[in-house]
């Protein structure tokens, strides 16, 4: 059970990149340079996790999703195709995506310390505490004065 979230969590973590890389690009307004540098790390970070996860289902003896079909089937975060969007708007979606994919996190991880897969459970454990930094500082973000 294990492997199959962390394809869940591969083919989401590479739509969510995606995601934030077309915000990244096309993100506009006075922020402009703070917003585009904290987009810029934010998907770097992420797409980072894409790679050691297809390790961790390696390890586990399973092959990783690697066509952006087979990415996209297991993700749990969908994509944007919208028109051109207010960073408020850009930051809620990331926001709720963030959220959806730290509740994923913490299911695996339980998963990972029931299947006595320490190694992974340590990187999940990892991913979650990473996340839920940004998810701070997007709430932040969205917070008005």
């Amino acid at each position: 059970m294990l492997v199959d979230n962390l394809k869940t969590l591969q083919g989401s973590s590479l739509s969510f990149y995606l995601k934030i890389a077309n915000f990244h690009w096309n993100i506009e307004g006075p922020d402009f340079p703070q917003y585009h540098a904290f987009l810029g790390d934010f998907y770097t970070d992420v797409f980072e996790t894409v790679d050691r996860l297809a390790e961790y289902i390696r390890t586990l003896d399973s092959y990783a999703p690697g066509s952006l079909s087979k990415m996209s089937a297991y993700s749990i975060v969908g994509d944007y195709t919208g028109p051109q969007i207010t960073s408020t708007e850009v930051f809620n979606i990331l926001f709720a995506d963030g959220t959806t994919l730290m509740n994923f996190y913490k299911d695996s991880f339980k998963i990972a310390e029931l299947e006595n897969e320490q190694g992974i459970g340590n990187f999940l454990a990892e991913q979650i505490d990473a996340l839920g930094k940004r998810l701070w500082m997007i709430r932040s973000i969205l917070k008005t004065a």
